[in-house]
């Protein structure tokens, strides 16, 4: 009998945005490897007599390296069993799921990818568009953090053109990534930070790459969060009446909605 490897993307945290599709795969698993991000409610649909093993990474606290993870793979689906792979999000963006899909299928092991929505789509939960007719023609998603732990350089890139930035992984960078946006004449430029978005305890604040340092919310945000920044940002009716406890509201009136 041969096993399988089922990579299965979560959502972005709210337990009732997993697709059918993944919640039948995982009432079908023998074995699930989750991540730190995945809702608790979601462990209801693994049948009984299936292992779980938390296999979450979060900063500074890895559980299991991803060396280890592959491995799990491939000895329990070598066994037989039918593995899934549960991740937050989508396995596809900044997930290493293809990386966890290649290995597997090396040991020539069945695959197959579940989609997942992804936490790109969570400014629209929360009342910021990514794009809007008139502001800007496309949006940048961006980790900020590259696998040496420097901040990326396609921040500045995105700092220099009329994009809206999604940016992951940047609560801890938060300075040195306003001041690029500073640095390139872009002080002004609308900012939301989203926190644990689509969860019960989800917390959004607004500013500017300038003055969001300064913004009183700002010290209770706890990861995971999402940064975004771009015009598209004004357009949420919370903006105006939220930078305007941290700076005064003429330098925003520029800004054409």
């Amino acid at each position: 009998m041969s096993g399988k490897l089922t990579l299965v993307g979560a959502g972005p945290g709210d337990p009732e945005l997993i697709s059918v599709k993944g919640v039948k795969a995982l009432a079908d698993a023998d074995v699930v490897l989750y991540d730190a991000l995945v809702h608790p409610e979601l462990l209801d649909y693994i049948k009984r007599s299936a292992k779980k093993i938390n296999v979450g990474k979060r900063a500074g606290k890895h559980s299991y390296q991803q060396d280890e993870i592959n491995a799990l793979i491939v000895h329990h689906a070598s066994q037989g069993l039918h593995v899934v792979r549960l991740k937050g999000g989508d396995p596809f963006i900044f997930a290493r799921g293809q990386e966890e899909l290649e290995y597997a299928v090396s040991y020539g092991i069945d695959t197959e990818a579940i989609l997942g929505i992804s936490s790109i789509g969570l400014p629209g939960y929360y009342g910021i568009p990514l794009t809007r007719r008139g502001i800007n023609e496309s949006f940048w998603v961006i980790t900020a953090t590259t696998r040496n732990g420097c901040l990326s350089g396609d921040i500045a890139l995105a700092a220099q053109s009329t994009a809206t930035a999604v940016i992951f992984m940047g609560l801890k960078k938060l300075q040195e990534i306003t001041d690029i946006y500073t640095y390139y004449g872009k002080a002004a430029t609308p900012l939301a930070i989203i926190s644990k978005g689509s969860l019960p305890d989800s917390r959004i604040i607004f500013g500017t790459a300038e003055s969001i340092s300064r913004a009183p919310a700002l010290a209770q945000i706890e990861a995971p969060a999402i940064i975004i920044i771009g015009d598209v940002v004004a357009t949420n009716p919370d903006f105006y009446e939220a930078v305007r406890n941290v700076i005064s509201q003429p330098q925003y009136q520029q800004i054409q909605l």
